[in-house]
């Protein structure tokens, strides 16, 4: 099976490579911006009719699209986000590949939901900020492209590579600095969200599934479960070996006490947040993952615990 791996240089990407790469009977090509991509292409500014070109020369049976922007104003995540995708639905559509497309999308397409519940494919869909907007909008041109397309709907990614500027990433540093300068206290802000963590090695492993199958439409991926910030810091802390103190302060995801809540490290320099929590999902989310168990035979593996420890692993190397 020929895939083409678009992205294969971000967060959810390499670990998409790694588990393609991993199955002998997949031919993997890397499409991306980066040097080291097999083809280089730029999905924001390239025209459509070139990737086609590629695409009937390379002729891949599936088509993964793990690319797109998670940070940026409004135009630069449409940029990145919505023109790219259409971009590659509209090079699939004059191409005669006939390739599956797999599309990466997320959560915040979602936005916010009822504490409590479960958040199923068929909910209604309110993002809460432009980067949600941005990824809804490329998921609704899947959809209406005619392909044969699934959308995987990829809840709170965490594990080996967190991002600095995410939640996780941003608690491991703040606690990676407290035990280096030895605090005995550590205080937080926007312990109180809770998020749907899922480990980015089991988001793989839905990849390469949904690659597989004949599934199309919307799919969420993950854990099943929501958990309090506030509970994985306690995890954390646990698995770091910090015993310090952990202090939350009042009020949700701000500038203040950048640790949690802004993703610029300066806190004192930050620029306030646009809307009450930077994702635009608000207090909760949970995914019901049904569908990814019927539907692709799919089942998180890692718990939230390992994928604490493989963060903090990468946070303690630059102590």
């Amino acid at each position: 099976m020929r895939v083409l791996l678009i992205g294969a240089n971000g967060y959810i990407g390499r670990f998409v490579a790694d588990r393609l790469l991993a199955d002998p009977a997949v031919q993997l090509t890397a499409l991306g911006r980066g040097d080291d991509a097999d083809v280089r292409f730029d999905l924001a500014t390239g025209s459509p009719g070139a990737l086609t070109r590629f695409l009937d020369a390379v002729h891949p049976g599936v088509v993964v699209n793990c690319a797109g922007a998670t940070r940026g104003g409004a135009r630069e995540l449409t940029r990145h986000n919505t023109v790219a995708v259409a971009t590659v639905c509209e090079a699939l559509r004059r191409s005669g590949c006939g390739a599956r497309l797999v599309q990466i999308g997320c959560s915040s397409e979602y936005g916010p939901s009822q504490p409590g519940s479960s958040t199923a494919e068929d909910a209604v869909p309110r993002p809460g900020g432009p980067y949600g907007v941005s990824k809804l909008a490329a998921t609704e041109l899947v959809l209406g492209s005619g392909l044969d397309a699934v959308v995987l709907r990829v809840f709170s990614p965490a594990g080996p590579g967190t991002p600095a500027g995410s939640p996780l990433g941003r608690l491991a540093e703040a606690m990676r600095r407290a035990m280096q300068s030895g605090d005995g206290e550590l205080k937080l802000a926007g312990l109180g969200v809770q998020r749907d963590f899922v480990d980015v090695r089991d988001v793989a492993r839905a990849v390469h599934a949904a690659s597989l199958s004949a599934a199309q439409g919307v799919i969420n991926i993950g854990a099943g479960r929501a958990v309090r910030l506030r509970d994985a810091a306690g995890v954390l802390a646990r698995v770091a070996g910090y015993g310090g103190a952990l202090h939350e302060l009042d009020g949700p995801p701000g500038p203040l006490r950048g640790a949690i809540a802004h993703p610029r490290g300066d806190s004192e320099h930050a620029a306030p947040v646009a809307y009450p929590y930077p994702d635009g999902c608000g207090s909760w989310q949970q995914a019901d993952v049904r569908t990814a168990r019927d539907r692709l035979g799919w089942r998180p593996r890692i718990n939230l615990e390992e994928s604490l420890a493989d963060i903090w692993m990468e946070a303690a190397c630059r102590i």
